[in-house]
């Protein structure tokens, strides 16, 4: 997924690759890439479940109080970690899929759905204290949407994100 991120940063001095572990990482927040019912058991999301105790639980909390339990792909949840920096404060849940361990289309179409909820959450979303997400959370590390168990090509996806980015802030 490096490689295929290598690319993506070409002509965007503000995005940043990292090689190594997302608990690693000195961000703001954290994207998961999940499922629509916020079930945070395989892949990037069990790492999440083991290093933010409780994340899964919030998650489905804010899915069933937002989304009255399933949170359509294209859209996302933002909640907070439970942990003090220089850990993420924050846990973005933007589903690439339905069901866990659904496989995406080879187009990548959920992944730029998804990419397109985070951006727009960061760059228009506002807490309910009136805070503009993008103040709270200034740095996002975001894992390859639908690489895992979605089975999707990490150049498709990195594609996919560049044109929600190209979209969004072009």
């Amino acid at each position: 997924m490096a490689s295929a991120w290598d690319k993506l940063v070409a002509g965007r001095p503000w995005v940043r690759v990292f090689r190594g572990s997302v608990t690693d990482l000195e961000v703001a927040a954290v994207v998961s890439p999940a499922n629509s019912f916020g079930w945070m058991r395989g892949g990037i999301d069990g790492v999440y479940s083991r290093w933010l105790p409780g994340i899964e639980d919030r998650v489905r909390a804010a899915i069933a109080a937002e989304w009255g339990g399933e949170l359509p792909v294209g859209e996302t949840v933002l909640v907070p970690t439970g942990i003090e920096p220089p850990a993420p404060t924050w846990l973005i849940s933007a589903p690439t899929m339905r069901q866990p361990g659904e496989r995406l289309d080879r187009a990548g179409t959920a992944a730029g759905l998804a990419a397109r909820a985070i951006l727009r959450r960061w760059r228009d979303g506002v807490l309910p204290d009136g805070r503009p997400v993008r103040d709270v959370a200034g740095s996002i590390a975001l894992p390859g949407l639908g690489t895992g168990v979605g089975g999707l090509a990490p150049k498709t996806c990195a594609r996919r994100v560049a044109e929600a980015l190209d979209e969004l802030f072009g």
